[in-house]
């Protein structure tokens, strides 16, 4: 197998076996492997072994204790499989070029070797499969806005921002430049095709972008994307931040998600004989988005802050509608056709697990399949701009505005419910319950500026 200029290994390991995967480690001198898996919340977590133990992780023999990680299994069933996908072997471009890191990403098995239920990634490749069944493949693009920050001065997170930038700005406005050409190369170097970085509306927000792909392919690059903006960030004394919402008054981060589906190697969105050249398929996959909004942003948009987001005056959605070029929906399909014919959701957020978010985005779309759903009329004018009524007359509803109401729309819904399972729906219902009441307990600098002394 030869190695491209740009990466340490093969861009594409599709089909790669144990031994090839051994040869490439030790041809590139990696002394430790990672065994990366992510928990419900999105978070990677991982193991790390030397090369003494390389084989048995490639044969799926690497043990973990589930019982703590969030969201996987109770203490008296916690023995849990790591199981490698090969195709996903990558080598860190950092540290000591003698003793290497790469890291595999892995499915979760029982200890009988049958896929664990709670898995996000398993549920993304089960919804996956029901996809093609029905014939089709799901491609996706995943946008994800980040913020660069100045630390503390004893090293804690803060949101001091590095530089007064805004959209497409150049040095010396965006003194985060060097930053992203560095995470670019760092990225290029494990296989990512960038297609292009730039400075974002907010001080200190970035966005890089990268090719689209197969869904699951998709989830795990930008899970890779986060960690390694993380990392190269952390080198420039800076700290990568993916939340929403972090200041008050900017924009937030969001991860726009463009998708598709093809069939038979054809894009089965675009029919240049309808309106718009939109296939009956793509209509009815908006219908079903629009249908099961309202649930899907429980994922899409999973912590407190998100909803700190979505409101009006920052460029991010607020309602349930889609548009041929206006971005104030939810929903935008871009003007390019033929091939590249694709529907743009622009409520996730950058701190939802990417391979539940495209599980319930396939899942409502492919609903909306199912039920021949109403895609209603395309919104063409600013709907920030609107009125009640007008809003009504064209049945645009509203997202939910807070966790809290997105949760309730999510245990209600029994379409996106079971995409996730029960496992890991009645398992991230728990711990985002837990989330909003916590956060109701607290009392905010906010509260105390307006009420301390007034009463």
């Amino acid at each position: 197998m030869a190695t491209p200029s740009r990466s340490l290994v093969p861009t594409n390991l599709s089909g790669a076996t144990a031994a090839d995967i051994l040869e490439l480690a030790e041809a590139q001198q990696v002394r430790f492997l990672r065994l990366q898996f992510t928990d419900i919340l999105g978070v990677i977590k991982n193991v790390e072994i030397p090369t003494s133990q390389f084989r048995k992780a490639l044969q799926g023999d690497i043990m973990f204790d589930g019982s703590s990680i969030a969201g996987f299994v109770r203490v008296e069933e916690s023995d849990m499989l790591l199981a490698p996908d090969l195709s996903t072997f990558q080598i860190f471009p950092w540290g000591d070029p003698s003793a290497r890191v790469g890291r595999l990403i892995c499915d979760i098995n029982m200890p009988d070797g049958t896929p664990f239920s709670g898995d996000p990634r398993g549920v993304l490749k089960r919804q996956l499969v029901r996809a093609a069944e029905l014939g089709y493949v799901m491609n996706a693009g995943m946008e994800a806005e980040f913020f660069l920050f100045k630390p503390t001065e004893d090293g804690r997170p803060a949101t001091h921002t590095h530089d007064v930038g805004g959209y497409f700005d150049l040095a010396p406005m965006d003194l985060g430049e060097d930053a992203r050409r560095a995470i670019v190369d760092a990225l290029e170097q494990m296989g990512f095709e960038v297609e292009a970085s730039h400075h974002e509306v907010a001080h200190g927000q970035h966005e890089i972008d990268f090719r689209y792909a197969d869904a699951l392919r998709t989830a795990d690059n930008i899970a890779t994307f986060r960690f390694v903006v993380k990392q190269v960030a952390r080198q420039f004394g800076l700290i990568a931040s993916f939340m929403p919402k972090p200041v008050f008054g900017q924009n937030g981060s969001g991860m726009h998600t463009h998708q598709s589906l093809f069939r038979n190697n054809q894009n089965a969105f675009w029919d240049p004989s309808r309106e718009w050249a939109l296939s009956v398929t793509a209509l009815h996959y908006i219908g079903g988005l629009l249908k099961h909004a309202r649930a899907m942003t429980a994922v899409t948009n999973p912590l407190v802050n998100s909803y700190k987001r979505l409101v009006p005056g920052f460029e991010a959605p607020v309602n349930v509608a889609w548009s041929m070029r206006n971005r104030s929906p939810m929903i935008r399909v871009p003007e390019r056709r033929g091939s590249g014919t694709r529907l743009e959701l622009r409520t996730p957020d950058p701190a939802a697990n990417p391979y539940l978010a495209l599980t319930v985005m396939l899942a409502a779309g492919l609903d909306g399949l199912a039920t021949e759903a109403d895609w209603r009329e395309p919104v063409n004018t600013n709907i920030w701009e609107m009125s009640y009524r007008e809003r009504r007359r064209l049945r645009v509803d509203d997202l939910p505005q807070s966790l809290n109401e997105a949760c309730d729309d999510l245990e209600k819904n029994e379409v996106i419910c079971e995409a996730l399972g029960e496992h890991i729906t009645q398992q991230y219902l728990a711990a985002k319950r837990a989330e909003w009441n916590e956060y109701n307990q607290r009392v905010t600098e906010w509260e105390l500026d307006r009420y301390l002394a007034r009463y």
